[in-house]
């Protein structure tokens, strides 16, 4: 049997790719899993005991998030990470916990030492274009003289930076790592990023690959212990190349920068862009914003890559994944990627599926909105006070709609707002999902009066707000699903139990009235 050409492989997992454009990840924010940091390409949840990454499937690039979602990139992240935990535990111990869906990782809460642990094994990237310009000195590090971009140092260099939660992350010296997290703590996470960029680049090297460079992060579990965190090795984290493509075109490259013609080797690319080296990590999509005339320092947003860009730049992240953890890819379902991952958190008994958000204009009413919070708990059904006045804080209340309206598991906003209620009629004009009154007041008419285009519903009793709730909810969340069946079962138990006791009661009636003989007449 003929052994299908790489060629022909790269075109049908490239018509594959075309085939899931429009079935990517965005943000994904599930209310249910408490407060959530949005980084770059990742949503953090840390109200639980452990920490839920869920890796979607934007691509930044210069510091910008580009329009376009590239498919399957957060699977990619999360697929290698996890085979990178597994090929370096011996080294030092990670925080993974479990991969519940290809997107969603599962980690243990750590401190983080916010330093950005950067390894560089060849001069590359932003460091040979600052070396280009002039600069000798990373990161307090001398680099001498006579270096070609692409070029291996003889020894890998450590040049950390800070971690930046907005804008660039800035390089930091060893000194000043030091000073940040102690000179022991630096010495020892120094050592092991070390040690686990060798590990990656000897991995790697045997699957034909180069680790050009990566970075590291890390974090403390409660007892002081250092771990890695967050991802390892993959090619938004890293730069790769294969092996044939450097011991190819650096050698080339070497011989004409030694004519002395050209002033770099940026500008020998210029002249010969056969010579480019192809990567797989992020530069791919830095060098098509360049040549679709992208300017970082100028423009305010990134443009949008064509749909040949987004697929050249999944197959890089499917055959890096390939080549780096020697599996073979695995396209999901077809099905809409939240989707599959709020299924996935419920299998794994991480999530209900369903929540309610107990909105209030002040906290006065207490009592009524933990009664509200203790009826939907019957159902299992999670919830969460909230107070914002439609009054005092319009925009306030506006602001939180249009955050819950990105939710990608069902949720239902109750509106408990005493005297005249804008609160669930403001509420239910923006909302995309269904907001019912319960004030505290009870009968309250203005919950039935709100203008046209809101949609409230109204329901005086908490615990008929529960089991409406949990109607609205069975379809989607088993859990609820089953304790409405079983409140419903009960209450039909209930009814027969009436019943019956009322049937025995008239057949002990009868059987007494059949007993006792009449009484005859004087």
């Amino acid at each position: 049997m003929a052994v299908p050409s790489k060629t022909s492989v790269e075109v049908e997992t490239k018509s594959k790719i075309r085939e899931y454009l429009d079935i990517v990840l965005p943000e994904c924010f599930i209310p249910e899993l408490g407060e959530s940091k949005s980084g770059k390409v990742r949503d953090i949840y840390f109200a639980g005991k452990n920490v839920v990454m869920v890796t979607n499937d934007r691509v930044s690039a210069f510091d910008f998030i580009l329009p376009n979602l590239i498919p399957f990139k957060g699977q990619v992240l999360c697929g290698i990470s996890e085979w990178a935990f597994q090929e370096t535990k011996d080294i030092v111990p990670n925080a993974l916990i479990e991969n519940v869906d290809s997107s969603v990782v599962v980690q243990k809460k750590m401190t983080n030492l916010n330093v950005e642990f950067i390894v560089r094994g060849y001069l590359w990237g932003s460091m040979a274009a600052a070396y280009e310009k002039g600069d000798r000195t990373f990161c307090g590090l001398k680099v001498p003289d006579g270096l070609n971009r692409f070029q291996k140092f003889d020894e890998p260099l450590f040049t950390p930076t800070t971690k930046a939660e907005v804008g660039h992350d800035e390089n930091m010296t060893y000194a000043e790592v030091e000073k940040l997290i102690g000179k022991d703590m630096a010495k020892k996470a120094k050592d092991v990023a070390m040690k686990l960029y060798a590990r990656g680049a000897e991995l790697m090297r045997k699957r034909g690959l180069i680790l050009i460079d990566t970075k590291y992060e890390f974090g403390l579990d409660e007892h002081g212990v250092l771990h890695v965190i967050d991802e390892v090795n993959t090619p938004d984290s890293s730069r790769m190349c294969t092996v044939e493509e450097w011991e190819t075109k650096y050698p080339k490259i070497a011989a004409e920068m030694k004519t002395g013609k050209h002033k770099d080797v940026s500008a020998l690319m210029k002249a010969k862009p056969e010579l480019k080296l192809k990567e797989f990590s992020k530069q791919y999509v830095r060098d098509a914003l360049l040549e679709m005339g992208f300017d970082p320092a100028k423009d305010n947003k990134a443009p949008k890559l064509s749909d040949e860009q987004v697929v050249e730049c999944a197959y890089r992240y499917i055959h890096i994944y390939e080549m780096v953890t020697g599996k073979q890819f695995e396209f999901p379902p077809k099905m809409s990627p939240s989707k599959r991952i709020i299924l996935n958190l419920q299998r794994a008994g991480m999530l209900v599926g369903g929540f309610v958000i107990i909105a209030a204009g002040s906290d006065s009413d207490m009592p009524h909105l933990e009664t509200l919070k203790k009826e939907l708990a019957k159902f299992k059904i999670p919830s969460q006070i909230r107070i914002c006045s439609a009054h005092k804080q319009p925009g306030r209340l506006e602001q939180l709609i249009q955050a819950y309206n990105k939710s990608v598991e069902p949720i239902m906003l109750v509106g408990c707002a005493g005297g005249t209620d804008a609160l669930s009629g403001t509420a239910s004009y923006s909302a995309t999902f269904p907001v019912v009154s319960c004030p505290p007041d009870g009968m309250n008419s203005t919950c039935l009066t709100n203008p046209p285009g809101s949609s409230n519903a109204f329901i005086v009793k908490p615990a008929n707000v529960g089991k409406f709730a949990a109607q609205f909810f069975a379809s989607h969340c088993p859990k609820v699903a089953a304790e409405l069946e079983a409140n419903i079962q009960e209450k039909i138990r209930k009814l027969e139990q009436a019943d019956e006791s009322l049937a025995k009661r008239a057949r002990l009636a009868e059987s007494f009235a059949e007993s006792t003989p009449a009484k005859s007449g004087a």
